[in-house]
């Protein structure tokens, strides 16, 4: 578990599959992460179970004072680097919560377990040329811009979609904190 000012990053639960749904259903934030909008509660369920549940690095993002969850966030093997100490960070956020800073403010915290607990030695994050509510976060923690890679990906709709890739080193950030 993770605590930041306003948030508590943790460990996913089955019971978690409701609020998954809740802000996973919404086209836009589906859309802009790369995923189709969840059809139903079970259907979360299933993503739930398959994508984050008793994966390392992979927490849900709560309120501190509600305990609502609002988001997921977590480092994977980076697949585009042949490196094993590079990891991928990857986010969604409900758009209830968009614009307040509760991604940046998870994210700083995710990077600085990720860096100084774990021990990885690089981070990237990539997102579609037109999130620019992505970009920002990315930006505001420290990333630095490698460039784009042009149909990168084809997303759920059929769009063949651009990507605007970053990293981050450990070195870079513990500099950064001083």
């Amino acid at each position: 578990m993770l605590k930041t000012e306003r948030l508590i990053l943790r460990i996913l639960t089955e019971d978690d599959a409701f609020d998954i749904f809740a802000y996973s259903k919404d086209e836009a934030v589906g859309k802009n992460a790369g995923w189709k909008p969840h059809e139903s509660l079970e259907e979360s369920k299933q993503i739930l179970n398959e994508v984050f549940l008793g994966k390392e690095d992979v927490f849900g993002i709560s309120l501190k004072q509600s305990g609502k969850l609002i988001g997921t966030l977590g480092l994977m093997p980076d697949f585009t680097r042949i490196n094993g100490n590079a990891r991928m960070l990857g986010y969604a956020i409900g758009k209830d919560a968009w614009g307040k800073g509760f991604m940046t403010e998870a994210v700083a915290a995710l990077l600085s377990y990720g860096f100084l607990e774990k021990g990885y030695g690089l981070i990237s994050v990539s997102h579609y040329l037109d999130n620019f509510r992505s970009q920002r976060v990315i930006e505001k923690c420290g990333f630095q811009f490698e460039g784009v890679q042009r149909q990168a990906e084809l997303r759920y709709d059929g769009t063949l979609m651009d990507k605007k890739w970053y990293s981050l080193t450990k070195e870079v950030f513990c500099r950064n904190l001083k």
